[in-house]
């Protein structure tokens, strides 16, 4: 896949969001993601493709940016003033310098997903986050796109690479990225109105608890890890160490003794 075609196939995930099946899952994505970032402090922070989504709209840091390899940014101006045009594998960021990066289905449309991660554990602080959105392989979903290849009739923008979440958490060890945790999400099988979502809206329930690893899309939440590093509190008192009073001895003292 060159650069050309993924930049193409992600813009048509833009519009494929604007369906039902889309907007089913844009809305399960955008809720988890205002919790998982609600709480994520800092200065800098950043979400790399598919304005269509809102990954930080929740986030209180200062500085949030949106980015995308294309000039179709209208869709959040109004969310995200500083908007970067830029190639996913290179990012337009100093080293260190972000405190958050939201990569939301980059990776599966991606030519080059292990250089996208390398470029964003490059531009995070020590102990930044990184979070991730994908579509699930293992879920009806993902047995509906292999099934779309076969016969030609694709439920998802074709020639996205579907990643797995062990595969993707094997990636993430080699950049020395710790997970924190997973989500799943979207229980339903792939359908195309919202008259059939409505009628397997109980399987989200259902799946979060009996099978909460086959859910269409996912989550993952990783932190930067440095070795040698360790992120310590504040100072607030310091003890000295009392100092026992000692008596100097003298000719008194020894007389005294004897």
């Amino acid at each position: 896949m060159n650069h050309l075609s993924s930049e193409k196939n992600i813009i048509a995930l833009g519009s494929w969001l604007d369906t039902s099946a889309g907007t089913y899952v844009r809305e399960w994505e955008e809720s988890c993601l205002n919790t998982l970032t609600a709480d994520i402090f800092g200065f800098n922070a950043v979400q790399i493709g598919l304005p269509e989504i809102n990954a930080l709209q929740a986030n209180r840091m200062p500085n949030k940016w949106l980015s995308s390899s294309h000039p179709a940014l209208n869709l959040a101006q109004d969310v995200h003033p500083l908007s970067i045009i830029h190639d996913f594998s290179e990012l337009p960021f100093a080293t260190q310098s972000l405190d958050l990066v939201v990569l939301p289905h980059v990776l599966e449309f991606a030519a080059e997903p292990h250089q996208v991660l390398r470029e964003v554990e490059r531009v995070l602080i020590p102990e930044g986050q990184l979070i991730i959105c994908g579509f699930n392989p293992a879920s009806l979903w993902g047995a509906r796109q292999a099934a779309g290849r076969l016969s030609g009739t694709h439920f998802l923008p074709q020639d996205s690479e579907f990643i797995s979440v062990p595969r993707l958490k094997d990636w993430l060890k080699l950049l020395n990225m710790e997970v924190n945790r997973g989500h799943f999400g979207c229980y339903a099988p792939p359908c195309k109105t919202d008259k059939w979502l409505t009628r397997f809206t109980f399987m989200d329930k259902a799946g979060d608890r009996w099978w909460p690893y086959l859910g269409a899309v996912y989550i993952v939440q990783a932190i930067k890890r440095v070795k040698g590093m360790r992120l310590i509190g504040p100072a607030w008192s310091v003890k000295h160490a009392k100092v026992p009073k000692v008596v100097p001895a003298t000719n008194k003292a020894h007389k005294t003794q004897k």
